[in-house]
Formats: C-alpha cells, sequence, structure tokens
C-alpha cells in the first residue's frame, strides 16, 4: 500500500493522519491481517512492517499508534498501553510454534547448554520459567540462529519459536530423533490456563486523543479475524503458496492458534506475571487494562 496516500478527511472538511499500526509477518499473525484487505480496512491504517522486538519497541517509543506488543513488554510498560479486547495471539494448549527440542529429557538439563534460538522476550522467559520452576533446572543459555541440526551440534536443547519452530516441529525433530516440548501445552498442564504471547494494545495516550479511531482500528482487526477464521481453508493455501509448510497443516496451526482476550486468557496473565515479575522486572500484581467499550 502507498503510505503517502491522502489521510482520511474529518467530518469538518479538516485531514488526519491514519493510525500508524504495526504489522508482524509472521504466520501465527496471519490470522489477524489477512481479512484487512478483504474488509477494506486496510487503507485506512499507516502500517509498519517489522520483527515482533522491532516493533514492541516502536510502541513503546510513541512511534506507533497501535501494534501487536509481546506480553512481558505489554506489563513491562503497562502504564502507558491499553490492550484491545478479544484480540491476541496465544494458546489454551498445545501452540505448535514454541517449542523446546531436546537431547534428554528436560529435568537432565541441569547445566547443559541450551541454545535460544530466537530473541522473543515472552516465549524465551516462559519456556525459562518452565524449566526451572517445573522441571528444577538451570541452563547454560546462550543465542544463536534457529538453525536445528546446528544447535544439536552444540547444545542439549534449543528453544525455537514462529516459522523456524513450526518447521523443526513437524519436519526435522522427528528425522533427527529429538523430543519436542510445546510450551503452550507445557503451560496449560502446569497451571490450567490459556497462555498470551502478545496483545493488540494503544498507547494511552494516543488513545486519550482519539478514541473513535482507536476504536475503529479495534473492530477492523476483530472483523478481520473473524473473516479469515470463517475462510481458514482458503487462508491456508493460499499461505502454502509461499511457506515451507502444506496447507492442510497451516489450516491445523490457525485453528490451534487462540485469538481471544478475555476472562480467562487474562487469569493466565496475571500468573504469569505473578510468576515472573522478579526476573523480568514488573509488579507481581501488574494491572491489564482493557479498551473500555464505547
Amino acid at each position: 500500500m502507498d503510505n503517502s496516500a491522502p489521510a482520511a478527511a474529518t467530518a469538518t472538511g479538516h485531514h488526519r493522519s491514519r493510525p500508524r499500526v504495526g504489522h508482524i509477518q509472521y504466520l501465527n499473525c496471519l490470522p489477524l491481517y489477512w481479512g484487512l484487505a478483504r474488509t477494506g480496512s486496510l487503507l485506512d491504517f499507516e502500517l509498519t512492517k517489522d520483527t515482533p522486538d522491532a516493533l514492541n519497541d516502536m510502541v513503546v517509543r510513541g512511534d506507533l499508534d497501535i501494534g501487536p506488543v509481546s506480553l512481558v513488554e505489554f506489563l513491562r510498560h503497562a502504564d502507558d498501553l491499553v490492550a484491545l479486547p478479544d484480540i491476541a495471539v496465544g494458546c489454551d494448549g498445545p501452540v505448535m510454534s514454541c517449542v523446546i527440542v531436546s537431547q534428554v529429557p528436560l529435568d537432565q538439563l541441569h547445566r547443559a547448554r541450551v541454545a535460544l534460538g530466537s530473541q522473543s522476550r515472552t516465549a524465551v522467559c516462559l519456556a525459562q520459567l518452565l524449566l526451572s520452576d517445573r522441571y528444577g533446572v538451570e541452563p547454560d543459555y546462550y543465542v544463536c540462529p534457529p538453525d536445528l541440526s546446528l544447535m544439536m551440534q552444540e547444545a542439549d536443547a534449543a528453544v525455537l519459536i514462529g516459522d523456524a519452530a513450526l518447521r523443526a516441529n513437524l519436519h526435522y525433530a522427528p528425522r533427527l530423533g529429538l523430543q519436542v516440548h510445546d510450551l503452550g501445552q507445557m503451560w496449560k498442564e502446569w497451571t490450567g490456563l490459556p497462555f498470551v504471547f502478545a496483545v493488540w494494545a494503544a498507547r494511552r495516550d494516543y488513545l486519550e486523543r482519539q478514541p473513535a479511531i482507536v476504536r475503529a482500528v479495534h473492530e477492523a482487526f476483530l472483523a478481520s479475524r473473524d473473516l479469515s477464521l470463517q475462510e481458514v481453508t482458503k487462508v491456508a493455501e493460499q499461505a502454502a503458496r509461499w511457506e515451507a509448510l502444506e496447507a492442510p497443516v497451516l489450516e491445523q496451526y490457525f485453528t490451534t492458534l487462540d485469538f481471544s482476550l478475555g476472562t480467562d486468557q487474562i487469569k493466565g496473565i496475571a500468573e504469569f506475571a505473578r510468576r515472573t515479575a522478579d526476573r523480568m522486572g514488573y509488579p507481581p500484581d501488574v494491572r491489564v487494562e482493557l479498551l473500555p467499550a464505547g
């Protein structure tokens, strides 16, 4: 899209800037964005595509008005952000795309080398929390590129997320005889709660200036998600044209993910915050404020 297109006109005839909205080009977010063009909402945004970490920083700095924010970064900056209700990227059980791949049982990883194939702050924090508090081990972590075969030459286990994790989970790990542990399933078994990896949030100062625009963006994302899930077979078929995964696998993935943010998800966020507050630098009772109903 052309970000130099004319801004939307207000009812008084003046012009205003379109909301600056973040866009993650990862498979787990595809159903949230796929329907925007179909519903006609895409031209109402000034869309910025980047990595999750870069978008986190842009929202926190105020370079974006609305966007996806990893859970850890949202909790760190909860005073400045308001979450959009009923839209997130999470899971209620398996997630498929956030995994620990290991050559040995997890309870044998104490002081072992564990490769972090991503700097995704939330997934890495969840993996470290599970290993330390559920399995009682403190590995030697190091960051490296997400190449599973190279990781397994130097490490006993690896944390992978996103598209690399899907490929490792479905293709490479079984061939190499490696154990795959799904972080979402591990969290669910441990706590009985869903897990939220990222929320969609508006900056509080932008919401105060432009409440109607924030609500319009929120409604657009909800409509996009609902349309994508209604036509999930088509979404998966289109994504399979440029992904190294088959359409049925992608459809399974899109329908495994949980794109909602309701009461149970808020409970899961509160439990994660309580367990990780000391190591991540936010209050254990940090509050998630949701966009109020218009």
